[in-house]
């Protein structure tokens, strides 16, 4: 099974999401040097959802992962992010987007659950 801690999967994850919110942030809320409250708190959000991923670094890239761990603001959040930020993404982080649009084209891995105490 995944490892729970943080790998390199995950790091990439992290440093990809955190790259988009950067750009974003700079463009929507006119912010310089660090991130306003707003994208801040979205930043927190998504690495503790990315810490707590049941995959662990068997992840699969939130469009092709079948559970939505995500609050329902925070997912529009997100995608309103991706929207603006994937494609201008990719004249500033060339091989960390390139890398994250091989990976969403993985199918997601099954999730194996632990069978319930008491069944045999």
């Amino acid at each position: 099974m995944a490892t729970r801690g943080g790998g390199a999967r995950r790091k990439r994850e992290r440093k990809t999401i955190e790259s988009m919110v950067a750009l974003y942030c700079k463009k929507h809320h006119a912010a310089e040097d660090a991130l306003c409250a707003e994208c801040s708190a979205l930043t927190d959000y998504a690495r503790q959802r990315l810490e707590k991923c049941p995959f662990g670094d068997e992840k699969p890239t939130c469009a092709t992962c079948p559970i939505h761990c995500y609050k329902p603001a925070c997912r529009e959040q997100v995608r309103e992010v991706m929207r603006y930020a994937g494609p201008r993404l990719l004249l500033r982080r060339p091989l960390l987007t390139i890398r994250h649009m091989l990976e969403d084209r993985k199918p997601a891995p099954e999730l194996k659950r632990p069978r319930p105490r008491g069944t045999s």
